[in-house]
């Protein structure tokens, strides 16, 4: 029987923190040997984090970045290590180190450089131009990194009909809802079309407004999973890949002989790597976990995004080297889930809420922050706004009088709530989480300056609709009401003036959550969105409010991006814009 032994190391690399990083990767490939692994991969750009953005275009971040891979070298022994790095020859390159016995045995650069999305490659890297494979043993292993394995005709096609038995693909590949389904049947197809078993190997961790899910896993031939690494949480993947599949599924393809006569052997690339140990020396000290499927359960689509947000939250705040967080609990269910998320993120101790009542505040809605608070075990300081706001309307009277009452006033408590929480996170060293939605950063229903400001915007790309869907999704979890059912019950109101309701300004949230996402994700045309069953009028005015609100959203913290298409560098629209659709 022909066997590797592989490890997926997906770890939870820091952005520029290059000696934690290295830390971190030699660690595993102790762990990696420990196990008995010949191979042990690390995610693409496992040294500097990813993505590193403008770092890159300072030269002594190269530097630094190929000494920390220098380190990783030096301490790499009998296994054969795949690093992800930032190359430098005439240009700088994303790529992969293939390091055995101390030696760089050679370096593989990312051939396709994505630009669109949240994704900027080509504003940094020279595309490769090589897809070698490596000797290992007798197995012939194909790397290559993200990007690369999506075209049907790109380095894993040529590397398999070089004779690759396994191509691993190591990625920093972004979180959205349902894109772990969407990436497991195209890796499937390329493991079938090219005969070949796929380890793809993902990064974890949360970077400013991405968050990465790991959920590594590896395909054989015939496109079935068998192994998986865990969501949201760094893990070690050891498998044996039995790699007589593959040669029996070639030996009944000659199609793939025709395809490699055509491609011309001249255009294959062999690397051996002399590999000292065989696994027969090391099975009877390793542990191993030969199936991961066999512990591990897919997440459902819920809880899978409740724990992007968690690990978004949790990274933003230690990362950045935050004492704790403070939110404005209002008693509405945009904070109580802000809440939920915060304890599970950094612990019960370590987040505060402010209550700041105004004098339009319901009795329900105290009840309720006070109830959310004591079934989360967090500490609630009361910081009432009415004497300030009458100092506020005081001091513009004579300007504001025979005026009426507007937004202004409305604004203006908010932005007194917005400069409270900004003094405790001066004072303790706290950071401001941000309580808004998708649906209300949208058309703007959101006080710039007010319930605005802050540091970082948890739910910032959960539309409205889906808030309440992960509230009871927490109670359920939980096996109790966490958030108060009457939060959950209850019609939304910013409470700014009295009896207000949030239908008041908008269409009613699932009449309009359909509406900003044909818009804002789909870009569907103005016939499409009235073809949902919207009328001409109510369309129009949501397009105005979302086009008028741009301005807004540059201003808004960074938060979490969990849809296809998130506000930020994922959408990028003008300020200064006049065209209309409609």
């Amino acid at each position: 029987m022909k066997i590797l032994r592989i490890a997926l190391a997906q770890i939870n690399p820091t952005v520029g923190d290059l000696d934690g990083n290295v830390s971190k990767i030699l660690n595993y490939i102790k762990k990696a040997n420990k196990a008995g692994a010949q191979v042990v991969a690390f995610p693409e750009l496992a040294i500097t984090g990813y993505p590193p953005e403008d770092l890159l275009l300072k030269t002594q971040f190269i530097e630094d970045n190929l000494d920390a891979l220098e380190k990783v070298r030096r301490n790499v022994g009998d296994i054969v290590a795949v690093v992800g790095f930032v190359d430098k020859r005439d240009d700088i390159y994303n790529a992969a180190a293939i390091i055995h016995n101390k030696r760089l045995i050679d370096t593989y650069h990312k051939m396709y450089l994505p630009n669109y999305g949240v994704f900027d490659e080509y504003r940094y890297f020279q595309a490769g131009t090589r897809c070698p494979i490596y000797q290992i043993g007798d197995t012939w292993i194909g790397v290559n990194i993200c990007e690369d394995i999506w075209y049907p005709e790109g380095p894993s096609m040529v590397q398999s009909l070089a004779g690759a038995e396994v191509i691993l693909n190591i990625n920093a590949s972004p979180y959205r809802i349902g894109k772990g389904k969407f990436r497991e049947n195209m890796l499937s197809t390329r493991a079938t079309d090219n005969m070949v078993i796929v380890a793809y190997l993902n990064t974890v961790g949360g970077q400013d407004e991405l968050v990465f899910d790991g959920h590594s896993f590896i395909l054989d031939q015939d496109g079935i999973v068998i192994a998986r690494g865990k969501q949201f949480e760094e893990d070690l993947i050891v498998v044996d890949l039995d790699l007589e599949g593959v040669m029996m599924r070639r030996l009944h393809a000659p199609r793939r002989r025709q395809e490699v006569i055509k491609l011309g052997k001249g255009a294959f690339e062999r690397i051996n790597v002399p590999v000292e140990k065989t696994l027969s020396k090391k099975r009877a000290k390793s542990h191993l976990r030969l199936s991961s499927l066999l512990g591990y359960t897919v997440l459902e689509p819920l809880q899978e995004v409740y724990m992007a947000l968690v690990l978004g939250t949790s990274d933003y705040v230690t990362k950045n080297g935050f004492k704790g967080v403070v939110i404005g609990l209002s008693g509405g269910i945009d904070s109580s889930l802000v809440a939920s998320i915060a304890v599970d993120a950094i612990g019960k101790e370590n987040v505060t809420c402010l209550f700041m009542p105004s004098p339009y505040t319901s009795m329900e809605s105290r009840e309720d922050a006070y109830a959310l608070a004591g079934n989360l075990g967090i500490k609630v300081i009361e910081s009432p706004i009415d004497s300030i706001l009458k100092s506020y309307l005081n001091a513009l009277k004579n300007e504001f009088q025979g005026l009426p009452a507007d937004v202004t006033e409305e604004n203006l408590q908010a932005r007194i709530r917005g400069n409270i929480l900004m003094a405790f996170s001066n004072k303790f060293g706290w950071l401001v989480l941000t309580t808004g939605n998708k649906s209300e950063m949208s058309v703007g229903y959101a006080t710039l300056y007010g319930d605005m400001a802050g540091g970082f915007a948890v739910i910032k790309d959960v539309p409205k609709t889906m808030v309440y869907e992960l509230c009871k999704w927490k109670n359920n979890k939980n096996g109790r009401a966490v958030v108060p059912e009457r939060v959950i019950l209850k019609e939304p109101s910013a409470e700014l003036k009295p009896a207000q309701k949030d239908t008041d300004t908008l269409p009613p949230y699932p009449v309009l959550d359909p509406i900003l996402k044909a818009y804002i994700e789909d870009d569907k045309s103005f016939e499409e969105i009235l073809s949902l069953g919207c009328n001409v009028e109510r369309a129009q005015n949501v397009i105005k409010m979302i086009d008028k609100s741009e301005y807004k959203r540059r201003q808004a913290p960074p938060g979490i991006k969990i849809t296809q298409r998130a506000f930020g560098k994922d959408r990028r629209f003008p300020i200064t814009n006049k065209y209309r659709g409609y």
